[in-house]
C-alpha cells in the first residue's frame, strides 16, 4: 500500500526517506550504521534498508562495508548536496539541529517541538510551518536557552522560540498552556542522560 507524501515535504515519497536524509545531510562528518538510523528516525530495520538501498542508487548517500555492518553518509559531492542541505534544514531539520543545540546544556529534563512544525511532523496537512516552538522542562539557565534559540534558528533559517516549564507543572498538566500542549502534537527531542535536572 502507498503511503502519502510527507506534509513537511511532499516532494519526497516518505517519511522515513526525509528522516534519512536530514540524519545524514544535516550532520554531513558522521557515518551512520542501519541500525542507528533506524533507531534514530523509529522506523523499521526493513523501511531503512529498502529506503538506503534507494538512496544509495540514486547517488545521495554514500556507503562502504566494515566487517558486516553498513556504513551510510551523505554524499556531497553531489550537485544536489548543497540545495538539499538546505532544503532539509527548513523541513525536517528543528529535530536533529535541537538535539545537537541541547546537547551539554545542563538542566534540561526533557524538549519537545510543538505546534505547527510537529503538526506537519505528525502527518497533518496544512501550510508549511513558519517558526519552531520548542518547550523545554526543566531548570536550564534562561540565557543559555536564548543563545541555544538563536543558534538554531540561524541554523535552520527560521525562528525558534524556547519555553521552559518546571517539571512539577509539566507533570502536574493543570495548567492551560500544558493542557493545550498536551492535546496536540508532539515531537520529543532526544536529550542526553547527563543534561536532566537531578532529582
Amino acid at each position: 500500500m502507498r503511503t502519502p507524501p510527507p506534509p513537511l515535504l511532499p516532494i519526497l515519497r516518505s517519511q522515513v526517506q526525509g528522516e534519512l536524509l536530514a540524519l545524514t545531510y544535516l550532520d554531513q562528518e558522521s557515518e551512520f550504521s542501519l541500525t542507528e538510523l533506524a533507531r534514530r528516525s523509529g522506523a523499521s530495520l526493513k523501511s531503512v534498508h529498502y529506503e538506503v538501498d534507494r538512496l544509495v542508487e540514486a547517488g545521495l548517500l554514500a556507503d562502504r562495508r566494515m566487517g558486516q555492518m553498513r556504513l551510510v553518509r551523505a554524499n556531497m559531492s553531489t550537485p544536489l548536496a548543497g540545495p538539499l542541505v538546505d532544503l532539509l534544514a527548513v523541513t525536517y531539520g528543528p529535530l536533529p539541529v535541537l538535539e545537537d543545540s541541547f546537547a551539554g546544556v545542563d538542566g534540561v529534563a526533557s524538549a519537545y517541538i510543538y505546534g505547527s512544525w510537529a503538526a506537519r511532523y505528525r502527518g497533518e496537512p496544512g501550510p508549511p510551518p513558519a517558526d519552531v516552538d520548542v518547550l523545554v522542562v526543566g531548570s536550564a539557565d534562561l540565557d543559555v536557552l536564548d543563545d541555544v534559540a538563536r543558534e538554531a534558528g540561524g541554523r535552520l533559517h527560521r525562528d525558534v522560540s524556547i519555553r521552559q516549564l518546571r517539571p512539577h507543572t509539566w507533570a502536574a498538566g493543570s495548567d492551560p498552556f500544558v493542557a493545550t500542549v498536551r492535546s496536540r502534537p508532539l515531537v520529543e527531542i532526544p536529550v542526553s542522560e547527563s543534561n536532566e535536572v537531578p532529582a
